[in-house]
Order: C-alpha cells, then sequence, then structure tokens
C-alpha cells in the first residue's frame, strides 16, 4: 500500500519530492528499495501530524503535504490542488474533505465529519454525523462531508506538534488531530473535492480497495 501511496504522491510533485516520515525501519528499508526517500521519526509521536511536523524540521522543509499512507486511491491532482491552495493560504493550514454518499459512511466512527463555514473554513470535526439535526429522520436533506486524509502544512502552524507535544482537550476526545489546530486558532482552510477516497482504517477495507482497483484497471 506504501508503494501507492508514494507513486501517486510522486504523479502530483515529483519522485524527488517524496519523503516517507515513520519509525519503522522496515517501512524506511522498503521506502528506500523503491527509490523514495524516508526520514526516520520518533516513536513517541502521537499522531501523524506529530510524525510530519518533525519530519520537516528534521530536513528544513518550510512547507508540506501529509499524505497518508492509507489512501491508496487519492487522484494525484487533488495533491495538486492543496499544494496550490497552500501557497496562497496566509499560514492556515489546508486539508481536503469529500462529500458522503454511503448512508454506512454517515454513521461510521472511522469517518471524521467535517462542518464548513460560508468560506469553506473548518468549523468543527467530529466522528459522529455534523450536522446534527433534532428530527432523526431528516437524515437526506443535509449535505454531509467527511475529511480526506490530505493536509497542507506550513512549518510555524506546527508549532503545537511534534515527538513532546501534547494532544489538545478536543482533539483527545474525538481523536482527530486537526482539532488541535482549531483549538490554538490556527485555521484550517478546506477544499472540498468530487474525488475518490477510500481509505483503509480497517482491514476489511483492503477488500474495498481492491475491489475498487479491479473496476479502474477493467475499464
Amino acid at each position: 500500500m506504501i508503494q501507492w501511496v508514494c507513486e501517486l504522491s510522486a504523479k502530483a510533485v515529483g519522485e524527488e519530492n517524496v519523503y516517507v516520515a515513520t519509525d519503522s525501519e522496515e517501512i524506511a528499508s522498503v521506502v528506500r528499495a523503491l527509490g523514495y526517500k524516508s526520514v526516520m521519526t520518533s516513536a513517541s509521536c502521537l499522531t501523524g501530524t506529530d510524525r510530519v511536523a518533525e519530519a520537516m524540521r528534521r530536513i528544513s522543509l518550510p512547507m508540506a503535504i501529509n499524505v497518508q499512507g492509507d489512501e491508496p486511491l487519492l487522484d494525484p491532482k487533488l495533491i495538486q490542488a492543496v499544494a496550490e491552495r497552500l501557497l496562497v493560504s496566509n499560514g492556515a493550514v489546508v486539508n481536503a474533505a469529500s462529500k458522503v454518499t454511503d448512508p454506512q459512511e454517515m454513521s461510521s466512527s472511522s469517518l471524521p465529519k467535517m462542518v464548513l463555514s460560508k468560506s469553506g473554513r473548518l468549523l468543527y470535526a467530529s466522528r459522529t454525523l455534523l450536522p446534527g439535526t433534532k428530527d432523526s429522520n431528516d437524515v437526506q436533506s443535509r449535505t454531509v462531508h467527511k475529511q480526506v486524509c490530505v493536509y497542507g502544512f506550513h512549518l510555524e502552524s506546527l508549532r503545537n506538534f511534534g515527538p513532546q507535544a501534547l494532544k489538545s482537550p478536543l482533539e483527545q476526545f474525538e481523536d482527530i488531530e486537526i482539532l488541535r489546530f482549531l483549538e490554538a486558532d490556527i485555521p484550517v482552510e478546506v477544499l472540498v473535492s468530487e474525488s475518490l477516497s477510500v481509505a483503509v482504517d480497517f482491514p476489511e477495507d483492503i477488500a474495498k480497495v481492491e475491489a475498487v482497483l479491479t473496476g479502474l484497471n477493467n475499464d
């Protein structure tokens, strides 16, 4: 799976700009054998964003796009779009999202749901269904957005992230790291995309990804 993510990332930004941040020598060895660069990071990182923050400081990157290794179906154009938005974001974090169309995803606690402002900034994220309603039968009338794990960061926005950082209260409660930025008053711009996203959060998700890849290869 990490090979898929490396390859699609390379299509977006060029192979020479792809780094894999990991605390696993096994993963690092695989990445290097594939011809990509790895950055060894601390095993004490609380989240993927903490790991990215440490890697960026180690190799002196002022900004970076974080593509999580469990997103093998991402469209490289989405990565490029996040990168372009980051360049004009005035220090804001950029996060991708897509509309939820599957009723099962609406109730899935593995998918963070995002509430956006009119200008497209993140207001809140939760693993419960957002936005909420008093009418339990009123589900179809809502537009629900799910988080897609592509992030754009300026190094300055990561001042609360790294090996020694602590999770913020809402982040701890919701188990969603993007909330640490909101609690620190760092704005998050959300780029809504129609691109396909099927993250591998559980072993059973592998079959879903394989089915999609089989369909794409047969088209």
